[in-house]
């Protein structure tokens, strides 16, 4: 579970300003932070279905700010991708 700590953390680390919650950078980096918790989750818990559910619902949505950032700002995308440590 993502604790606000983690989540402030998180923030601090790809927000554009101080108040900066709901940018797509911010959406991913909280996204992915979510998905690697449940990863560890499901390597311990290998029948939790309906983790499981919910964790390919958060990759499919990541993977669609990833799509729209990438078409709206491409240089915004390559720095995310690069800070996330995501693809390439």
């Amino acid at each position: 579970m993502l604790t606000k700590k983690k989540k402030e953390k998180v923030i601090k680390e790809v927000s554009m300003h101080g108040t900066d919650t709901g940018s797509p950078e911010v959406q991913i980096a909280i996204l992915s932070k979510r998905i690697d918790d449940l990863t560890s989750h499901l390597k311990k818990n290998a029948k939790d279905k309906h983790s499981r559910r919910g964790l390919l619902q958060m990759v499919a949505d990541r993977r669609a700010h990833l799509k729209y950032l990438e078409k709206s700002a491409p240089k915004r995308y390559s720095t995310v991708i690069k800070k996330l440590g995501l693809k390439k």
